[in-house]
C-alpha cells in the first residue's frame, strides 16, 4: 500500500510543452509557450514550418510567405497544374484557393514530377537518335561560296574548280600558257582575219573559242556568253579534253 505523501507532477521540457490550436480547413498549427525553450533545443512552431521546404521527393509542402498555388505548381511540376493542387488541398484551403498562407501544409501530386521526367527522358531520346541517324540530324549549313578576284588569276582558278566538279583535267599552267599565246589575257579579243572569220564565225574570248565548238562544249553552270572568261576557258578546256586529252597537250593553235 502507497504511503500518504505529496505527489508531484514531473516537470515538463520545452519540447514537450505546447498549445495545439485548430486551424481552418484541416491544418493544424502548434504554437510554442514563450520562455519555454531550453539552450540547443530546436523550435518547433510556423517560423519554423514557414521556412524550411520538405525534400524534393517528399509528398507534402509547407507554404511559405509569398507562394501561390500556381508557383508552387510550377515549382514542382505539379499534374494539373495549380487547379489540380487546389482539388487535392480542398479540405485545408477551403472554397477559396486565395486563402493559401505560410505554415498550411498541402498535399503535392508526384505524378506531375513523374511526367516531367518522361517528358525530359523523350527529349533525350530524341536528340540521341539525332546524333545517331543522319536522316533525323537538322541539315548541315551549306558551306560558304569561294571567291575569286576578277582578273586573270581569278577567272583561271575558278575555272579549274568548276573543271575539277566535271571531271575536265587540265592545269593552271596549261590553261595559262595558252592564254597568253591565244588573247594575250584579254577576254574581249576577236580574230577578225582568219579562214573561222571569213567563214563567219570569228573566234573569241581568252581562249580564242569559235561559237559553235562554245555550243557544243559548253559547261552547265556557266555563263551562255562565250567572252565570259570563265565560260569561255571551261568550254575550251572541255574541248581540248575532248580532242587532246587535255589543255596542257595543246602548244599551238587548236
Amino acid at each position: 500500500m502507497p504511503s500518504k505523501g505529496k505527489h508531484r507532477r514531473p516537470k515538463s521540457s520545452s519540447l514537450s510543452r505546447g498549445i495545439a490550436v485548430a486551424g481552418t480547413g484541416g491544418a493544424v498549427l502548434v504554437l510554442p509557450v514563450l520562455g519555454a525553450t531550453t539552450a540547443g533545443a530546436a523550435q518547433s512552431g510556423p517560423a519554423q514550418a514557414a521556412t524550411a521546404k520538405p525534400a524534393a521527393d517528399a509528398k507534402t509542402y509547407v507554404v511559405v510567405a509569398g507562394d501561390t498555388l500556381s508557383k508552387i505548381a510550377r515549382e514542382h511540376s505539379v499534374s494539373g497544374s495549380w487547379k489540380k493542387l487546389y482539388e487535392d488541398n480542398r479540405s485545408a484551403l477551403g472554397d477559396d484557393p486565395k486563402l493559401i498562407r505560410p505554415g498550411l501544409r498541402l498535399t503535392l501530386d508526384k505524378e506531375g514530377s513523374a511526367t516531367a521526367d518522361a517528358s525530359r527522358a523523350s527529349a533525350e531520346r530524341a536528340d540521341r537518335s539525332k546524333r545517331t541517324d543522319p536522316s533525323a540530324a537538322e541539315p548541315a549549313a551549306a558551306p560558304a561560296k569561294k571567291s575569286y578576284t576578277n582578273d586573270l588569276d581569278g577567272w583561271i582558278n575558278e575555272s579549274l574548280d568548276i573543271m575539277a566538279q566535271r571531271g575536265i583535267p587540265g592545269s593552271y599552267e596549261g590553261i595559262h600558257r595558252n592564254i597568253m599565246r591565244e588573247s594575250s589575257g584579254n577576254p574581249l579579243a576577236t580574230n577578225n582575219w582568219d579562214s573561222n572569220a571569213v567563214a563567219g564565225t570569228p573566234s573569241k574570248g581568252l581562249l580564242q573559242v569559235i561559237a559553235p565548238t562554245f555550243s557544243a562544249y559548253h559547261v552547265p553552270g556557266t555563263s551562255q556568253d562565250s567572252f565570259d572568261p570563265v565560260a569561255n576557258i571551261t568550254a575550251a578546256c572541255n574541248y581540248a579534253a575532248d580532242r587532246y586529252g587535255s589543255i596542257d597537250n595543246v602548244n599551238g593553235p587548236y
